[in-house]
């Protein structure tokens, strides 16, 4: 991918509240902004546009640090104590890691900015999901074990390499994401997969749900869900690119199913009911099911969710955050 820029920002509050009835979750944490793993359908690549800079490889490329992350949360979470007592933690509800970028992205790696969160929401129990197509969540298994983690979600589409690596160029390969669901459920966390987003034309095809989800179940993914394909204008025009490129004769296809951000619902509702019929036929439990076992708000909005959190894009839960002061840095990975 060439030279990738990493900016170091400061946020005033890590905890975004979300205030749609019809997500599964009431606050989200986003570590960083933009997502190095450049996958071309990202619904998240729109949240560049509101810093002023692209949805296209900008996106991919220029990676916002939340560097301060973890002890904005901490003040956040210790300002809840003492307003309103350890009952203002016990009703704040589900957080969801993740949702407008990959906490696991690369730069993770060496950043430690969600370990540095996650070890906030162990400190003050706060229960919290995390979506993430990384098997780097692995290395910090040691916080995993002792924070309230009530499910983590490994997305996957397809076991086709080339695929992947067109849709994908630069995330874990999906037998690596399997393979870390497989340890994390042996750790005794409860850990599934998104079959999403459902790319219609390459991975719509019942021989390819079936091939991801009959991988999942040998793993031993405790859950699945599944949901559509999302193209906001300013995602559309960039993956069309990728389309286009690789893929020519589908072009007609999204031409149709696209004139708007979603698909028609007569679409929409006949290929999820495929892939819930495969889900079924593995004998994997929905993740709402899942969900409502653990005894978690849920909706059947979380199986129609987006990529890469899992959620629609305004269940980001971004607008409150404020960056007060700014470096760059140039590194190459």
């Amino acid at each position: 991918m060439g030279r990738r820029i990493l900016e170091r920002v400061w946020t005033k509050q890590t905890l975004n509240r979300v205030r749609s009835a019809y997500m599964p979750f009431s606050w989200s944490i986003n570590p960083y902004r933009g997502c190095s793993h450049g996958c071309s359908y990202c619904y998240a690549r729109a949240t560049h546009t509101y810093l002023g800079l692209d949805a296209d490889d900008t996106f991919q490329s220029h990676i916002l640090v939340k560097e301060n992350a973890a002890a904005a949360l901490d003040r956040q979470l210790a300002a809840m104590v003492r307003k309103g007592g350890e009952r203002a933690l016990r009703g704040l509800g589900l957080v969801t890691v993740g949702t407008a970028t990959d906490p696991y992205q690369p730069a993770e790696a060496k950043m430690k900015i969600t370990r540095g969160c996650l070890e906030v929401l162990a400190k003050y129990g706060v229960p919290f999901t995390l979506t993430t197509r990384s098997p780097l969540i692995l290395r910090d298994l040691d916080v995993l074990v002792r924070a309230r983690v009530r499910a983590i979600h490994m997305s996957i589409n397809t076991l086709d390499p080339v695929l992947w690596r067109r849709m994908e160029p630069e995330s874990p390969s999906p037998l690596k994401r399997l393979e870390a669901v497989a340890t994390l459920v042996e750790q005794g966390i409860r850990a599934g997969i998104f079959l999403a987003p459902i790319l219609p034309g390459l991975t719509d095809s019942d021989e390819v749900m079936a091939s991801v989800l009959r991988a999942a179940k040998k793993h031993d993914a405790q859950f699945a869900v599944a949901s559509m394909l999302r193209l906001a204008p300013d995602v559309k025009q960039w993956y069309m690119r990728t389309i286009q490129a690789h893929y020519p004769e589908l072009v007609p296809l999204y031409e149709q199913l696209y004139r708007r951000t979603n698909p028609p619902t007569a679409f929409a509702a006949k290929t999820l009911a495929r892939a819930h019929a495969w889900i079924r036929r593995m004998g994997i439990p929905f993740y709402r099911e899942a969900a409502e076992k653990d005894g978690m708000r849920s909706s059947l909005a979380a199986d129609q969710s987006d990529e890469p959190g899992g959620y629609g894009s305004e269940g980001m839960g971004e607008g409150g955050e404020k960056t007060t002061e700014s470096v760059q840095l140039q590194l190459h990975f």
